[in-house]
Parts: structure tokens; C-alpha cells; sequence
């Protein structure tokens, strides 16, 4: 027997020949290797991102807990200083009066509010009633031109229609031969007037277009109002302020100027005096709630008023329909006129008034 030799040798080496072949084995139509890595990786992406936004969320949401936890830990801070000033006599007294004044000038507010709000309302149909009726006017207006161009356009299809019949017509009864020169020359005015036609047909196509068009043109939306409207109404909101003003001085107390300080507080004062006099002051805050909320000669001092700001209203620019303050002072007749109704201060009377009426209508600036 040959060393090396053998069955089992020869079977081994067959072998190592037959490992360098490749078969492929995986079916036909199915995704590679390759393609189920890249899917993975997409994959994982995309749920990267979703989760880093699920994070961000779920962050923002535990901002908006702590915010909320701190707002109600400062409401409970104020219920529990109101319920310590309240239980003490010397102390309840003022914080009635710091609420009441508050509630002085958010009635304010709120009348002035809902003056400009039924302004605007009324304004804002008048303004579109008066737009509606223009685009119709407009509407109509065109309308009767485009169906007069239609009546012209049919008017002439048909005038070039019949002319065409009646040359196609002659040009047909000249059927002998002797008519040749005849035929020729009709033929040409017949093709004449087929192009007539035909552009009369184009024409009369494009007027009924015309008048299609616009029967199916829709409303244009209203603009809003326009700017001689809400300088209007600024206006007229400014006098309301300014005789809301006024009939407060009839108590000649500063409630105007109080009520204004009063509301850019957070928390009450002990600055109203002892509890006989935030007695007296509230019985004035009554009054002056009355006051404001009577409504007998008031359209015709809100006119009277709303005439001498138009005269006097000066804006920053052209297209401003708020006015400048510096330019809502009172004048001097109107210093004279108001002096009997001066406070017990130590600021005359216009100054406090424009101060306090600019403030009490500047959110409501439109």
C-alpha cells in the first residue's frame, strides 16, 4: 500500500476542492441580505425619532405640570394672605375697599367693552350691507353690458348666418356651365362670408362666456372695517371713558385714580385709612357704581366729546386708526369748563382725567 494513498485521502481532498464552490440557495424574488439591513436600519431611525419627540413632549407636559403646580401654589399664597387679612379687623377693612375698587374699574372695563363692541357690530353691518349693495351695483352694471354684447353677438351670428345662406344658396342655382365665372365669384364672397361666421360664432361664444362668467362670480369677502370706521370708534371710546371720568368727579374723591392703582396691584394695601373712612369709601364706590352705569344724556355727551377728539385726534401715520394721547388733551375752555369738578388733589383736573381715561381705554384700541 502507497503512503499518503487511500480512499479516505482522496475522499478529503475531493472535498477541499468542492469547498471553493458557491451555490445559491436562497429563492428567487425574495430581498437580499443587504436589503433586510438597510430595512432594519430605516427602521430604527425612524422609531429614534419618534421617540426623541415622545421625550420632548413628555418634557414640555412636565413644564406645563410645574408652571401649573407654581400658579396654583401662588393662588393658595394670596387665599391664604386674604384669609389672614380678613380675620383682622384693622386689615379687612382695606382689603374690601382694594377689591371693590377693583371692581370699580373692571365695570369700567366692562362697559366700555361692550360699547365698542355694539359699535363694531353695528358698524360692521353697515359696512357690509353698503359693500354687498356696491358689488351688486358693480355685478349688474356689468351683467347688463356683457348681455348687451350677447344680444350684439347673436344679433350678428345671425345677420352672418343668413347672409352665408343666401350667398351658399345662389351659388348652388347657378348650376349651368355658362355660370362657371359667376360661381367663381360667389364662391369667393360665399368663403368671405363663412369667415364672417365663423368669427361671429367666436365672438358670440365668448360674450355668453362673459356673461356665465359673472353670473358665476360669489360675493367678495368684506375687507372689515374700513379705517375712517375704527378711528370712528376709537374715538367715541375715548369719550366714553372721558364722561365715565367725569361723573366720578361728582364725589369729589379720587376713586378714578385709586381704582386705576388699586388694579395694578396684586395684593391689598392698608393704605385706605381706619375702618370709618374704608366704610365711607366703599359707600362712594357704590355710588360711583351708579353712577357709570346710568345711562340718562349719555349718547349726547359721547357725541359731544366724540366731535371735539375728531377735531383734535392727531395719528402717527395715515393708515393708524389709533390716536396719538399727547393729542387728546383737553384745552383750556374745557380746563374753565370742568373747574368746578376739580379733586382735592394736588394735580389739576384735566391731566388726571386724560391720564386715567388713556389708560382705561388703551386695550380696547383697535
Amino acid at each position: 500500500m502507497r503512503s499518503g494513498g487511500g480512499p479516505a485521502a482522496f475522499l478529503m481532498k475531493a472535498l477541499q476542492q468542492l469547498s471553493f464552490l458557491k451555490f445559491n440557495l436562497r429563492p428567487e424574488g425574495t430581498p437580499g441580505e443587504d436589503t433586510r439591513v438597510l430595512a432594519l436600519f430605516r427602521n430604527r431611525a425612524e422609531l429614534k425619532k419618534a421617540y426623541g419627540a415622545l421625550q420632548e413632549e413628555v418634557f414640555h407636559l412636565k413644564d406645563l405640570i410645574k408652571q401649573q403646580e407654581a400658579a396654583t401654589q401662588r393662588a393658595q399664597d394670596m387665599l391664604g394672605t386674604l384669609e389672614a387679612r380678613l380675620g383682622a379687623p384693622e386689615t379687612a377693612y382695606p382689603a374690601l375697599v382694594f377689591y371693590q375698587l377693583r371692581r370699580l374699574w373692571q365695570s369700567g372695563r366692562e362697559l366700555l367693552a361692550a360699547f365698542v363692541a355694539d359699535l363694531v357690530r353695528q358698524q360692521e353691518e353697515r359696512e357690509r350691507r353698503a359693500h354687498l349693495a356696491q358689488h351688486n351695483r358693480r355685478q349688474f352694471a356689468r351683467r347688463q353690458v356683457a348681455e348687451n354684447e350677447l344680444r350684439i353677438a347673436q344679433a350678428r351670428h345671425l345677420q352672418a348666418g343668413a347672409q352665408a345662406a343666401a350667398l351658399e344658396a345662389e351659388r348652388v342655382a347657378l348650376a349651368r356651365w355658362w355660370h362657371y365665372l359667376r360661381r367663381r365669384a360667389l364662391q369667393r364672397r360665399s368663403d368671405a362670408a363663412q369667415a364672417a361666421l365663423a368669427s361671429a360664432g367666436a365672438a358670440l361664444g365668448q360674450a355668453q362666456l362673459n356673461v356665465e362668467a359673472i353670473a358665476r362670480e360669489s360675493t367678495p369677502q368684506f375687507p372689515g372695517l374700513s379705517l375712517p370706521a375704527r378711528r370712528a370708534i376709537n374715538l367715541a371710546a375715548i369719550a366714553y371713558a372721558e364722561v365715565l371720568c367725569l361723573r366720578l368727579t361728582e364725589l369729589n374723591t379720587p376713586l378714578v385714580t385709586r381704582a386705576r392703582e388699586a388694579t395694578g396691584h396684586r395684593e391689598a394695601g392698608d393704605n385706605y385709612g381706619s375702618p370709618q373712612q374704608c366704610v365711607l369709601l366703599m359707600g362712594q364706590i357704590s355710588r360711583a357704581l351708579g353712577l357709570i352705569s346710568a345711562r340718562g344724556g349719555l349718547s349726547a355727551q359721547i357725541k359731544a366729546r366724540s366731535e371735539r377728539l375728531s377735531r383734535a385726534a392727531r395719528y402717527r401715520s395715515d393708515n393708524d386708526s389709533s390716536p396719538l394721547a399727547d393729542s387728546l388733551a383737553f384745552s383750556e375752555a374745557e380746563t374753565q369748563a370742568v373747574g368746578s369738578l376739580a379733586l382735592a388733589a394736588a394735580a389739576p383736573l384735566p391731566n388726571v382725567l386724560a391720564e386715567d381715561t388713556w389708560d382705561l381705554f388703551r386695550v380696547l384700541l383697535r
